[in-house]
């Protein structure tokens, strides 16, 4: 699976590569910002994004509005150490696949690439 990875945190950028790296997956593009998010997801077509909720300038919730513009069916993983029903249910109503809470383990990581090949 092709993916864009959106995050601020270096660390947390680098975690998530080396997995998906381990599991066979590519990453095709890294963005650490809104602007640099969609200018990536418009020249990488990814298949899935993982998408980083609390990010400088503007929130993932708005890069993720962004990104349906650009590609309605986008597949999107939310990335996020916020835990809070209102904001789970904001993003289920905006078509985010996943959300991947952090810490995450490396099973809940395989766990989640998984389901999201099933079509």
């Amino acid at each position: 699976m092709k993916v864009l990875l959106v995050e601020d945190n270096a660390l947390t950028r680098y975690t998530i590569k080396a997995l998906l790296d381990k599991l066979g997956h590519e990453v095709v593009a890294e963005a650490e910002d809104g602007p640099a998010a969609v200018k990536f997801f418009r020249e990488s077509k990814p298949d899935v994004v993982f998408l980083d909720l609390i990010l400088p300038g503007r929130s993932g919730v708005e890069i993720l509005e962004d990104l349906r513009a650009v590609d309605p069916a986008v597949r999107v993983v939310v990335v996020t150490a916020v835990e809070q029903d209102e904001i789970d249910r904001r993003l289920a109503d905006k078509g985010v696949k996943a959300i991947l809470r952090k810490p995450f383990s490396f099973e809940d990581f395989k766990k989640l690439m998984k389901d999201l090949a099933l079509p």
